[in-house]
């Protein structure tokens, strides 16, 4: 009886002090890891198929102000355009502010379509050319976010993208 009074006790005190773990403390601003793409090997949009590629990354944000109804919060760089400013890629969802107080963490997929002028072969300055002599293009993407309040992320880099440019 005293032994199963005892082994009650401590569970309860190893249940008692396993739920007082303290939430993960994360900067204000986000910050963001790359995780990968689907593939690395995309079609030109105006010779192949309609193709993707999806980015995956990661983020945290301290203060859980990552996104409202209203606001741009991914960006993405094509690295051949180092003069132009990012693309706007889209929004997160809109997160309720309830139980975002200790900062909030989650992972992003978005899609690079090759449809309109998404994704192109460049060469001597020509846009989206099907040419022989330039079967492929190769792209990394610059990715960074913005949270309500303004503050930048880091930037993260995808690895080296290929594109067709010839079509199947």
């Amino acid at each position: 009886m005293q032994y199963t009074r005892f082994v009650l006790w401590l569970l309860a005190a190893v249940a008692f002090l396993t739920g007082c773990v303290n939430p993960p403390e994360y900067p204000e601003e986000p910050v963001i890891q790359y995780e990968g793409i689907s593939k690395n090997t995309i079609y030109q949009f105006t010779n192949g198929p309609q193709d993707s590629i999806v980015i995956h990354f990661s983020f945290t944000d301290g203060d859980g102000n990552i996104s409202s109804e209203d606001s741009t919060d991914i960006f993405i760089k094509d690295s051949r355009f180092p003069e132009l400013p990012p693309t706007i890629v889209g929004a997160f969802p809109p997160i309720p502010a309830e139980g975002t107080g200790n900062g909030i963490s989650g992972d992003v997929f978005f899609t690079v379509i090759n449809s309109g002028q998404g994704v192109c072969c460049i060469f001597n300055d020509r846009f989206c050319v099907a040419d022989e002599r330039f079967p492929a293009d190769t792209l990394t993407y610059e990715i960074y976010i913005l949270d309500q309040a303004g503050n930048q992320s880091n930037t993260i880099r995808t690895e080296q993208i290929r594109v067709l440019c010839l079509g199947q």
